[in-house]
């Protein structure tokens, strides 16, 4: 055992140890640095050889290929996109450069990186909301790095280009930083953004190469295409060199099975956090929310009797707090830091010796990207604190699911027609549309082009008929044009957006609302001006909408024999009517009270997946009610593990399930998409079919309560309030589906 490791040792034991491992540690395999590398780069960046996937993304943008890296954790991605950037500049100070980050402090970070190289006629600078009206003419000028967001290209220079007229003719490279953020419906949007700002460079006649960086995804390819709607070389063999790290996967007491509560998993990450700090070792907590960050440092001082060296770390602090945090953790000053997930994220943080995620943070991308920042110093400990959630509990019974997984797939679809029509009108703006921007813009973008009613045809093309920026109307995240704007009524802060299609169910009238992790209590909603009024809210009890749900199949794009039934993936419209809503306990799910709601359907199209069991695989299933609790059941569950195939969470998905639909004409079970137009996040669902239902069979089967609970048939947002479910019935239900899709023996 390594001196690193007895550092730990003997804190991590008990019933709560669900799973203790290690993986190996892995040598480094270098390159040389590239003969042609300019000499004042050579200089410059302070390293003597590359590791070998550093080599290989050279040399691919050295042939003028667009270029994705994705590699691990600290495995110098910045310096693998730095170097062809640095170079071209040093020989040729006039070309420009875009990078592009999805927050503002990845953007500090990365500049401050960029002002420490002393490479002649490097001119970084900030662009973006905070950057003050009288020197932004200036940066436009001067600088040839500008950091940015894609809220900023999509808004402030496309919209704009005539100003922008410089930088784009000399548009060398646009840098675009942790990729795998780009998914769903925020991906959809940025890789319109993305394809208008190619086809403007290449009006103004420069031909930019993209270089991409990525955590690691199954699809990074696929990714890169995507968002660019050009090919891309992918560089993922990672010859970065890793430490050992001890792996445990920690399940808090189990207090009640039946309802399935288990301690605290805030406490018991404080515990853990206090008993690492005190022998010394430079701690990182994550936790989904910033009150779960300060809480977790509130009971760690407590343990400890002392704050001298700990810290929280979260949005909503200011710029210069947020970096005296960062240098007292790099400098060692701090040993204990409680975290959001700001800092998942690509800041330089320094050496770490623990990493404790709180809850499995939704992916297993994400999950490896918090512990890949233990053990810089040495060996590492990562530790995974479980919750409740029915995906945290998977996990803890099942750690190979877990640790012997491939990371998931990042989805998106630039061609959704709801959010694609925002972004044909923006082009339309920018330049007149022609037939030949299908190469760029994508031959949906372009017949769209040709049948909006908004659009005019002249001579020189199709262009905007208005006389307002369409850019402007776009909310890149929200597939829909009109959402409700939440507002916080103390502060007047805009929290975000919620799409109609799902506000009825998420801001009625007295819904707790969560953002960020925070509780808010809806005050008013106001649907004449798309205002929903929310306040602060701290109380015990949490809200469930009830709504009726209708499905209409509009049309089955992929019908395959699956698993033994027959399964779809295609369009439907879904109607949904919130009629009401629950209050519950958070601490015993006790029912307070349901209050009833009138407010309108809403309607919209969608992609789903869908499936008509067969009469063998429901024998014994199939009376009433019994079949309708199995179904509805298996439904809760699949949208349960869906996030393991595809990078999403399950409130991007919904459900429905009948004993017996209008149109099929039999039992039926669906899991749609829940934004409008879809964004590619089910028919993922229906690739990995086998792979999706035998997860959440085992998922069912592992759950030690008795007729269902939370970490396993119960969902946080059924619109039937979780009533008629039959855990058993689902579980047989699933396991048959396995067994007709096993391969059977002649």
């Amino acid at each position: 055992m390594t001196v690193d490791v007895l550092r730990w040792e003997g804190l991590l034991q008990g019933e709560e140890v669900a799973h203790l491992g290690v993986e190996a540690e892995r040598e480094a395999r270098f390159a040389p640095l590239p003969d042609e590398l300019d000499e004042r780069v050579r200089a410059a960046i302070g390293v003597l050889q590359l590791y070998a996937h550093q080599r290989a993304a050279w040399e691919a943008a050295a042939r003028n290929e667009h270029v994705l890296t994705t590699t691990g954790t600290a495995s110098g991605k910045t310096l693998a996109f730095n170097l062809p950037v640095l170079d071209a500049l040093a020989r040729q100070p006039k070309s420009r450069a875009l990078y592009l980050y999805p927050t503002k402090a990845l953007a500090q970070d990365q500049f401050r990186a960029l002002s420490g190289y002393a490479v002649p006629r490097l001119r970084p600078a900030i662009y973006d909301g905070d950057t003050p009206t009288e020197q932004r003419w200036q940066i436009r000028k001067w600088s040839n790095v500008i950091l940015t967001n894609p809220d900023m290209i999509n808004v402030g220079v496309l919209s704009n280009h005539d100003r922008w007229g410089d930088v784009l003719s000399n548009l060398r490279y646009v840098v675009v930083d942790e990729a795998h953020v780009y998914r769903g419906v925020f991906g959809s949007h940025v890789a319109n953004v993305l394809r208008r700002l190619l086809r403007l460079a290449r009006i103004y006649g420069a031909e930019p190469q993209f270089l991409l960086a990525s955590a690691t995804i199954s699809n990074p390819g696929e990714l890169g295409a995507a968002l660019l709607g050009e090919q891309v070389t992918v560089i993922g063999d990672d010859a970065a060199p890793r430490a050992q790290r001890t792996v445990v996967l920690w399940n808090p007491e189990l207090l009640d099975a039946e309802l399935g509560l288990r301690a605290s998993a805030l406490a018991e990450a404080a515990k853990l956090q206090a008993l690492f700090v005190d022998r010394g070792l430079r701690t990182l907590t994550f936790a989904k929310s910033r009150k779960a960050a300060e809480l977790i440092h509130r009971f760690t001082a407590d343990r400890l009797g002392d704050d001298t060296h700990l810290s929280p770390y979260r949005a909503g602090y200011t710029a210069q707090q947020r970096r005296e945090i960062e240098r007292r953790l790099a400098e060692g000053e701090l040993l204990g830091v409680s975290a959001t997930n700001a800092l998942e994220l690509g800041i330089d943080i320094g050496l770490l010796d623990v990493v404790i995620s709180v809850g499995f943070p939704g992916t297993v991308a994400s999950l490896r990207q918090q512990w890949g920042r233990a053990g810089r110093r040495g060996s590492g400990l990562a530790v995974l604190v479980a919750s409740e959630d029915g995906l945290d509990q998977f996990f803890m019974r099942e750690p190979d699911k877990l640790l012997g997984r491939r990371v998931e797939a990042a989805i998106l679809d630039h061609a959704n027609p709801r959010l694609l029509a925002g972004h044909v009108r923006a082009a339309a703006y920018e330049a007149p549309i022609v037939d030949e921007d299908a190469s760029t813009l994508g031959p949906e973008a372009v017949r769209a082009a040709h049948d909006d009613p908004e659009l005019k045809h002249t001579p020189a093309g199709i262009v905007w008929g208005g006389k307002d920026h369409p850019a402007a109307g776009i909310s890149l995240r929200s597939s829909e044009p009109d959402a409700f704007t939440v507002v916080n009524g103390g502060s007047g802060d805009v929290l975000g957006l919620v799409e109609r299609s799902r506000a009825y169910s998420t801001v009625h009238e007295g819904a707790v609302y969560l953002h960020l992790g925070e509780s808010f209590l809806v005050r008013e909603l106001d649907q004449a001006t798309l205002h929903a009024v929310v306040d602060p809210f701290t109380g015990n009890w949490y809200t469930q909408a009830k709504k009726e749900t209708m499905t209409t199949i509009v049309e089955p794009r992929l019908v395959q024999r699956r698993a033994g039934l027959e399964l779809s993936f295609g369009e439907i419209e879904v109607t949904e009517q919130v009629v009401g809503y629950e209050r519950r306990t958070i601490s015993g799910q006790e029912r307070l009270e349901l209050v009833a709601l009138d407010l309108p359907a809403t309607t919209f199209a969608t992609e789903a997946v869908w499936f008509l069991p067969e009469p063998e695989q429901l024998a014994g299933l199939g009376e009433m009610p019994k079949l309708l609790g199995t179904l509805h059941a298996a439904e809760h569950a699949l949208i349960a593990l869906l996030p393991l195939w595809a990078m999403c969470d399950r409130w991007d998905i919904g459900g429905l399930s009948t004993n017996l639909h209008a149109q099929t004409g039999r039992p039926t079970v669906f899991v749609y998409d829940g934004h409008a137009g879809g964004v590619g996040i089910t028919e993922r669902g229906f690739a990995q079919f086998e792979g999706w239902v035998a997860d959440t069979a085992a998922m069912i089967r592992g759950c030690p309560c008795s007729s269902g609970c939370p970490s396993c048939v119960q969902s946080p947002k059924c619109g039937n309030l979780n009533d008629m479910l039959d855990k058993d019935g689902a579980r047989i239900f699933l396991e048959r589906l396995v067994d007709f899709a096993a391969p059977r023996s002649s």
